[in-house]
C-alpha cells in the first residue's frame, strides 16, 4: 500500500522516530498540494491500485486534510490513515462531522500510541479524546524501542473506547547515519521474551497482533509461532519489503528508515508499479551483499523460501556507513 505523506510536520518528538531523518532533509512547511495528490490519485488509480495511506509527520496537521480524506474517498479509494490522535479540538469535530456517515470498511486510522506513563499528560488526554471518538475506525499501533516496554495500556484502551481488536507491532528501527532509539539485534529473543508475557492477555480478550517490517522468525520458537499463527488463517509474516513513500515534494523511497537511499522522484516512473518493482530490486541488490541482520541468515532455507527476509536492512546499511567502499554502490 502506498504512503502519501502530507506534511513533514509533527506534534511529537519520539526517541525512537523512524522519520527523523527524512524530516530533517526536508523543508519543515513543505504540504502536500492539490495538484500533486490528484497526479498520485492518478497514477494510483491507472495502476490498478485501490488502498492509500496519509501520513506524515501528523497528516491531520495539513489545512486540507479532511477535504483529501473524503476526495479519495470519493475516488473511490479505502483509505488509511495512520496518526498520532493528537490534534485540536476544531480539527477534531470537523473530522469527526465529516466522516460520520463513511462506512469503517472505507476509511481506517491507525493511532500509534506510546506508553501514557512515558508521555505528556496532555497528549494523552487528547489521545484518548480521538480513540472515544473515533473508535469503529481505530486500530491501535505499538513501536518497540526499548525493553521494558509495557502493553497492558493497549488492552485497557481497546476495551475501554470498543476499538478495534487488532494491534500492529512495529520495532524500533535504526535510521544509518542517525542517532535514534532502537533495539540491539542482538537483544531481540528478550523482546521476544517480554512480548510473550502480554499474550495471555491479549489472547483472554481475542486480540490480534500483526507485526510491521523486521521481526525475525529465528528468534521465535516453534510453540511461539503456533500461538501467533493459531488466529491468523494467512500466518504472522517477517517480511522486509519496500512501503514506497511518496513525500509532499513528490519524492519517493523505499521507507523512512532508508530514506537517504535511492531516493527518487515519482516523475521518473511510468506508473506505481514500476516504483515498486525499483525498490525490490534494490532490496535484492543489498540482499546479495548481507543476507540478514545474523549470519545465520545466509543459507537460511526460511529466508531463501521468503518466509523470513532476514531482519530490517537498515541494520545491515547501518554496518556500512564507515566502512571502505569495497561493496556495490548503491549501500552507501
Amino acid at each position: 500500500m502506498p504512503n502519501v505523506l502530507l506534511t513533514q510536520r509533527c506534534v511529537r518528538s519520539c526517541p525512537y522516530c523512524f522519520a527523523r531523518k527524512q524530516m530533517e532533509d526536508s523543508i519543515p512547511d513543505d504540504m502536500l498540494t492539490w495538484e500533486n495528490l490528484i497526479y498520485i490519485t492518478d497514477l494510483l488509480e491507472t495502476s490498478g491500485r485501490s488502498n492509500i495511506s496519509l501520513l506524515g509527520g501528523e497528516p491531520t496537521l495539513h489545512p486540507n486534510f479532511v477535504d483529501f480524506v473524503l476526495y479519495l474517498i470519493n475516488r473511490n479509494f479505502n483509505v488509511n490513515v495512520f496518526t498520532s490522535g493528537i490534534m485540536s479540538q476544531k480539527k477534531l469535530d470537523d473530522l469527526k462531522n465529516a466522516v460520520q456517515d463513511i462506512d469503517p470498511g472505507r476509511l481506517s486510522f491507525l493511532c500509534n500510541v506510546n506508553e501514557p506513563l512515558k508521555s505528556p499528560p496532555d497528549e494523552v488526554e487528547k489521545v484518548k479524546t480521538f480513540l472515544e471518538n473515533f473508535s469503529v475506525y481505530t486500530s491501535l499501533g505499538f513501536n518497540i524501542y526499548e525493553l521494558d516496554f509495557n502493553m497492558k495500556f493497549l488492552v485497557h484502551y481497546i476495551n475501554q473506547y470498543g476499538l478495534r481488536k487488532t494491534i500492529r507491532l512495529g520495532l524500533a528501527h535504526p535510521i544509518p547515519g542517525m542517532q535514534n532509539q532502537c533495539i540491539d539485534i542482538n537483544k531481540f529473543p528478550e523482546v521476544v521474551t517480554r512480548l510473550f508475557e502480554f499474550m495471555p492477555l491479549f489472547e483472554r480478550f481475542n486480540l490480534q497482533i500483526g507485526f510491521d517490517c523486521g521481526f525475525h522468525l529465528c528468534k521465535f520458537t516453534n510453540e511461539q509461532l503456533g500461538i501467533l499463527n493459531k488466529p491468523l488463517p494467512a500466518g504472522v509474516k517477517f517480511g522486509c519489503g519496500p512501503a514506497v513513500d511518496i513525500g509532499p515534494d513528490m519524492t519517493v523511497w523505499s521507507c523512512f528508515p532508508l530514506s537517504s537511499y535511492q531516493k527518487k522522484s515519482i516523475y521518473d516512473f511510468d506508473s506505481f508499479d514500476d516504483i515498486v518493482k525499483f525498490y525490490e530490486d534494490f532490496h535484492s541488490k543489498v540482499r546479495i551483499e548481507v543476507a540478514g541482520v545474523y549470519n545465520e541468515c545466509d543459507g537460511c532455507r526460511y529466508r531463501e523460501n521468503h518466509i523470513c527476509d532476514g531482519g530490517c536492512l537498515a541494520h545491515s546499511l547501518n554496518n556500512f556507513k564507515d566502512e571502505y567502499a569495497i561493496r556495490i554502490k548503491d549501500v552507501y
